[in-house]
């Protein structure tokens, strides 16, 4: 996801943050600086996952990215749910 460039993770993560707080069911909650925020640390989140059972996360592509993002903002919201004890 490095060769995205900085407005790559911002379109990438904000659009990916977007997505899992629907999932999530928290769009209500979160801005556009949230879901952007939510969006590129879920996809380091989920770039870091990959990477610890041996996915080859660089050669993914556009749409690898994406769904990456999305994996890890979905996850990092549900983490922040439990601990914080919100649904």
């Amino acid at each position: 996801m490095l060769a995205l460039g900085f407005f790559g993770w911002i379109i990438i993560g904000g659009l990916a943050g977007w997505i899992g707080s629907k999932i999530m069911g928290t769009d209500a909650q979160q801005g556009v600086i949230l879901n952007i925020v939510v969006g590129v640390v879920g996809g380091l989140l989920g770039g870091f996952l990959l990477k610890l059972v041996g996915v080859d996360v660089q050669g993914g592509g556009l749409i690898f990215s994406f769904l990456t993002c999305l994996a890890g903002a979905v996850l990092l919201l549900f983490i922040v749910g439990k601990v914080t004890g919100r649904r």
